[in-house]
Parts: C-alpha cells; sequence; structure tokens
C-alpha cells in the first residue's frame, strides 16, 4: 500500500515528463488525474483515451502512464501488461523497462525481473537502479529459498474483502487492536486515487477464548468524511496520533498529523500538530513507549528522495514539539520510507522501504537505535516469511514478545491488504540416543540395549543434568538454545542387558555439540557402547621377563588400558590377580604372582597416580587354572600344548566394589555391592 491517500506518501513528481497539450478532451484529462495523483480515475480515462489517440509517440505514452497508474493502485498483474505493451510500442524511455522490473519483482517472479534489470543496465548503465534490482533479486530468490522461522496467518476473522492494514495495540494488556480499513461503514465515499471507500479506523478486542471480536468503527471526532488512520495509541490509552488525508478534486491531496483525546467512550475533535505544513505530506506516527519520540513520515526539504521518516520529541506538560529531525542516510533512502515503529525498549525501529535492498514493493526491516538516538548500522531486512515480493508493512509487536501483527497485500489473503499475525516459535533442540553393549570378548549379545545407564550432560550455562536409560537402552534430554554440552555416561552394577546382569564398565567416549548458531530445531544423536562385566574381560597383556616380576616396557601400555578403565569407572575398586601355569614349584609359583601382581599396582599407584585404596594386589600361583594338566597333554603338538600353558598364565582384575568415593569430592551414595566376575588376560612367564 504505497499511496497516502492510503496513508502512505505519494511521489510528488515521479516522471519528469511535462504533460502534453493535446486536442482530446479524455486524455486532457486523464493527464490532469494523472498528475494529481488520481490513479484510479486515470487508469480508465487513458483506457478511454487511447483510441483517439493518432500518434505512435502518444500512444506509447499513454501505455506507460496507463501502466504506471495501475502500479500505482497496487494492481501489479494489469501494470505488468501495459508496460510490455508500452516497450513493445517502443516507448523511448527505458523507465518503462525498469518500472516493468519492478512489477514482475513485486510479484515474485525474480529471474524474468534479473533479466529486465539487465535490459535497463544496458540503456542505462548510469543509473544505480539497474544493479541493485538484479542483486536484490537475487537476495530476494535466496530468501524465498530458505525462509525463516516467523510463521504467518491471515487474521480471517477481523479481514474484509477490502483493505485492512496498520495494526496498533491500543491498551496495555495488549488485548485489543486499532486499524485502518476501507470496508464499507459509516460516511463512505470513494477515493478518487484507488477507487476504494474512504478508509476509517476500526478496533477489535480479544476474548477470555482468544478469539477476536467483530470490528467496530472508532467511535468520536477521529471518523470524518476523509481518509483516517495509519493511528497509534499512547500507553495509558489517553490519546492517539493519527493521520488524515482531506481530499480536493483536482488537487494534490495532504495528508496530515493530528492528535485526538480520549473523550469517554469515544473520541475528541483531532487537533493538527504544528509541526505539519499545509503543502506537504505528512502521516504514519510512531509512538515511543514514554510518549516523549514521535517518529513518523514526510517529504519535507532536507530528506533523501522520495518519502523519509523524521523525529520530533513531545513535551507533555508543556504541549510543545521540537523541530523535526530527519533519521539520516542509513534509514532513509532515494525511494520511500513508511510505517515506523519502535519496539517498546525503544532500542529498535521498523520500518517499511522499497530504497533499501528488498524483495519487491515494501519490505520491512529493522534498525538499531544508539543511546544518542542516532543510526550507525545499516538496517535489517526481517526476510521471508515476514517479506515477500508485495508490500509488506505496518508492523507491530506484543511488548518483548516475538509476536504481533502486520500488514500485507500478498497473494493468499481475503482482500487487497490484509492483517497478519506472526509468531517465533522456540528452537526446540533434543538430544537422543541409545546405549548397547559391545558384547564382551566373545561378542554374544552385541548391540543389545543396557538399561540403567547413567547419561550426564553438562552445559557450557553451568547446567547439569542426568538420566538413566530405560529398558530399550533409550535416553532424551531437551536442550537450550545457544549453549555447548558434553555428554558421557556413566554405569553401576545396576546396570544390564539381556545377556549380562552382573552391571556394566563406562565407555571412555564422550559426545560433544552445541545449539549455537543453529537456525532451525534439530534433534542431536550420540549413541554408547559399554563393556560387560564378565568373567574374562580382556585387555592387552601383561608381559614379564622370564621368571621375573618386572614389567617389561610393553606391559604398561597394557596396564594403560586398565588405568582409563579406572578413570572411566571412578566408584570401582578393583583387586589385580596373577597367575602362572602349572609348571615349576608351588611355592614359587605363588611367590612370583604375588609379587607380579604388586607391580601392576606399584605402576597404577607411583606412576598413574590412581589411589592405593582403589587397588589391591593378590597372586594365586598355579591354584586357579583355566586349562588343566591332563587336558594339555592329549595336545598333538608342542606349540600346541604352549598355547594352552599360556591361557593360564595371565593378570586379572576383579571389581571389589562399587562405591569409591574421591576424598577430595562432594560424597554421594552409590550401590554397595560385591559382583562375582572380572576381567582377565594372558601374561607371559
Amino acid at each position: 500500500m504505497k499511496q497516502f491517500t492510503k496513508l502512505t506518501l505519494i511521489a510528488g513528481a515521479v516522471i519528469c515528463m511535462a504533460s502534453p497539450v493535446i486536442a482530446q478532451k479524455a486524455l486532457a484529462k486523464a493527464d490532469l488525474a494523472f498528475d494529481n495523483h488520481q490513479y484510479f480515475t486515470a487508469v480508465e480515462l487513458y483506457k478511454s483515451a487511447y483510441t483517439g489517440v493518432k500518434k505512435a509517440d502518444l500512444k506509447a505514452k499513454v501505455l506507460f502512464r496507463t501502466a504506471f497508474a495501475y502500479q500505482e493502485i497496487n494492481d501489479m498483474k494489469s501494470a505488468e501488461t501495459y508496460y510490455q505493451k508500452a516497450i513493445a510500442a517502443k516507448y523511448a524511455d527505458p523507465e518503462a523497462i525498469v518500472r516493468l522490473a519492478d512489477v514482475l519483482k513485486s510479484q515474485g517472479k525474480y529471474p524474468e525481473a534479473i533479466t529486465e534489470y539487465q535490459n535497463f543496465k544496458k540503456l542505462a548503465p548510469s543509473d544505480p537502479r539497474g544493479d541493485k534490482g538484479v542483486k536484490s533479486s537475487e537476495l530476494a530468490q535466496q530468501w524465498k529459498d530458505n525462509p525463516g522461522r516467523y510463521k504467518i496467518e491471515n487474521m480471517a476473522l477481523i479481514n474484509s474483502k477490502e483493505s485492512d492494514f496498520s495494526p496498533s495495540y491500543s491498551d496495555k494488556k495488549y488485548n485489543t487492536l486499532v486499524f485502518t480499513s476501507t470496508r464499507e461503514g459509516v460516511n463512505q465515499k470513494q477515493d478518487i486515487t484507488t477507487g476504494q471507500n474512504h478508509s476509517k479506523m476500526y478496533e477489535t478486542k480479544l476474548d477470555k477464548n482468544g478469539k477476536w471480536s467483530t470490528p467496530l468503527v472508532l467511535a468520536g471526532a477521529v471518523t470524518s468524511l476523509f481518509n483516517d488512520g495509519a493511528a497509534c495509541m499512547s500507553k495509558k490509552g489517553d490519546f492517539m496520533l493519527m493521520t488524515r488525508c482531506p481530499e480536493v478534486k483536482s488537487k494534490t491531496s495532504g495528508c496530515q498529523i493530528y492528535m485526538a483525546k480520549k473523550q469517554g467512550s469515544g473520541w475528541a475533535e483531532p487537533v493538527k500538530l504544528p509541526f505539519n505544513l499545509d503543502t506537504v505530506q505528512f502521516g504514519h506516527p510512531a509512538l515511543s513507549a514514554d510518549g516523549r519520540t514521535v517518529y513518523f513520515v514526510s517529504r519535507m526539504k532536507g530528506g533523501f528522495g522520495g518519502s523519509d521518516i523524521w523525529r520530533t520529541l513531545y513535551d507533555q506538560k508543556a504541549n510543545t514539539w521540537s523541530a523535526p529531525q530527519n533519521l539520516g542516510p542509513q534509514i532513509n533512502g532515494s525511494s520511500d520510507e513508511m510505517y515506523p515503529y519502535v519496539s517498546d525498549d525503544s532500542k529498535t525501529l521498523y520500518f517499511s522501504s522499497n530504497s533499501h535492498p528488498g524483495m519487491g514493493g515494501l519490505d520491512i526491516f529493522k534498525a538499531e537505535i544508539g543511546a544518542d538516538g542516532k543510526f550507525t548500522k545499516a538496517p535489517e531486512n526481517l526476510k521471508v516469511p515476514i517479506n515477500s515480493g508485495a508490500d509488506d508493512f505496518g508492523i507491530v509487536f506484543e511488548a518483548k514478545k516475538q509476536r504481533g501483527y502486520f500488514s500485507s497485500n500478498r497473494e493468499g489473503g481475503k482482500g487487497s491488504d490484509d492483517i497478519w499475525s506472526f509468531y517465533l516459535p522456540p528452537l526446540v533442540f533434543n538430544l537422543k540416543g541409545k546405549v548397547v553393549s559391545n558384547g564382551g570378548s566373545k561378542g554374544i549379545g552385541k548391540g543389545e540395549p543396557v538399561s540403567n545407564a547413567k547419561i550426564k550432560i553438562q552445559g557450557s550455562d553451568g547446567t547439569i543434568n542426568d538420566a538413566a536409560t530405560a529398558s530399550e537402552g533409550s535416553y532424551a534430554f531437551k536442550l537450550k538454545e545457544n549453549v555447548s554440552y558434553t555428554v558421557t555416561v556413566e554405569t553401576s552394577k545396576q546396570t544390564a542387558s539381556a545377556t549380562y546382569k552382573d552391571g556394566y564398565l563406562a565407555s571412555k567416549d564422550m559426545g560433544a555439540l552445541t545449539t549455537a548458531g543453529e537456525k532451525d530445531s534439530k534433534d542431536f544423536m550420540k549413541d554408547f557402547e559399554v563393556v560387560p562385566v564378565e568373567k574374562e574381560i580382556r585387555f592387552p597383556a601383561v608381559l614379564y621377563d622370564l621368571g621375573k616380576a618386572d614389567l617389561r616396557p610393553e606391559s604398561k601400555d597394557s596396564l594403560n588400558f586398565l588405568y582409563q578403565t579406572l578413570v572411566d569407572n571412578p566408584s570401582i575398586v578393583i583387586q589385580l590377580s596373577a597367575h602362572t601355569d602349572s609348571r615349576g614349584s608351588d611355592a614359587k609359583n605363588m611367590i612370583l604372582s604375588q609379587a607380579r601382581a604388586q607391580s601392576c599396582v606399584d605402576y597404577l599407584a607411583n606412576e598413574k597416580k590412581i589411589p592405593l585404596a582403589r587397588m589391591t594386589a593378590k597372586g594365586f600361583g598355579e591354584t586357579r587354572l583355566l586349562v588343566k594338566d591332563a587336558e594339555i597333554a592329549k595336545a598333538k603338538t608342542k606349540e600346541e600344548k604352549e598355547a594352552l600353558h599360556a591361557k593360564n598364565r595371565r593378570t586379572v582384575f576383579g571389581i571389589v566394589n562399587w562405591d569409591y568415593q574421591d576424598p577430595n569430592a562432594p560424597k554421594t551414595d552409590g550401590p554397595k555391592v560385591k559382583p562375582k566376575v572380572s576381567g582377565e588376560e594372558d601374561d607371559s612367564e
């Protein structure tokens, strides 16, 4: 909605050409209506006059102006048709081509628009609109292909088949909306620019069921014979600022900003603000939460082209207004900036523009307001789905929440302009996974779900959470936005699967993930594989020199595996046991095995700093042979017999209990059980 007679601003002289003096009376009337920006009337007059025009150049001009008028009343399909006709009729000004590109872009036809912008660049290489159009169309296509997270919905209950736009909250609880509409109602006359009814302000209220009431026209003197609307309310609801556009036939309408005070259940006679100039367009007031700063739109001298956004300070006690200040080139461009809205914390300005790179028509932007009230950063386009190829404007937020309403004449609406709701759903992040068995030394039960494994997550925000896996081995956590997490698994005697009932050893595996930078909801996955406690948990062989208890260098690597197991399972207390084969004397084997077990404990305690309270050493000599001598004797070769003796020479560890607590750490209650099993591995004498 770009016309000020729809409570926006019209360019004073968009086409740099003078109306030709021609004989045809109909064409003269059409030119007069066009020059006075009465585009709805001009369309019909030009179409009637066209058949009487004989000269080819004048015919092309009529086609161009018809297209221009259609564009100004937002009939983009008809504008496209007539611009194409004007170009085919050899209209000399390349303005027809760039405007055809604009209307194609406004319909979301970005590839076609790019082609026309490139055609325009060839004819007018110094005009920046060509390059700007190509770049913005390419951006628009990217945004269209990658929409943001906002959810929008047409407010069908309050919209009509006519134009409904510029919503504004009018109570502290955000349960009442005032908006502008051209629907059938009171004091309705046809707008000479658009052909629609004159606009009025309507009010709708939210009931306890979350349903908006049937809109009613505002009572009192704020409803006139003219176009009224584009209003904003004070936080107390005691006054409003509004736009009113008196209409004079055959003259340019002059819209102005008025203040109206609450009077009973209605509104008193609006009073025009003192900084308005009768010869200049003013409109679209926006009020800061404290009621002191008013942003508005005007074509006053000192702007940057088209309609600009300005600011004035209001002293309520003195009822005075400061001299208007232009917001500067960061906000205002060569075309139109309209429909300002300032956030409740006065830190962000929202507005609509067709100067900055956008998707077509008016796009909604936001800009950061500095502590000094100035703007130093480029505005940010709100992109899809808030913006579209059509006109998107008049946004308002419900306090500091990421939801509210805006206006758009995009497809899918109920009328010409409609009010749409929007909200930003929270990002939903989940961490899911399973804990399964690695099958132990023999691979039996590999992949079985493991229950009662404790999954622990720790966030960069300081939060720590844990949960036990279910019978199917699964777990799940909800994660926060912009937080990094580490994920670990802990086990106990109660950690079990179908095959293994006596506990599991925790995995040293650790997951790392972050939700920072994620723009879409996401499920993160992390599975763990854990080792069952069984009679023989294999770890690399511990080797000694023949008949000695000293650890060989490579044996330290084997014990490092056990060290990591102790680190990963900080609550277990173990017994390290050494065994020999049946050869040699019983007494010597017993002494040797005890010394070997003690060597392992000493290494873990002295070099790896495992507390002695977590380990004991026990030598069993040849008292616990895995393979009896009679079975070894049956072996056919010396190599086979030696291999069987090697099975008996082993270093094993068994879990004594699961209740060790670091004395330097906070004490916690843990299960106190003594499992029956241990892990074992061969050693060599």
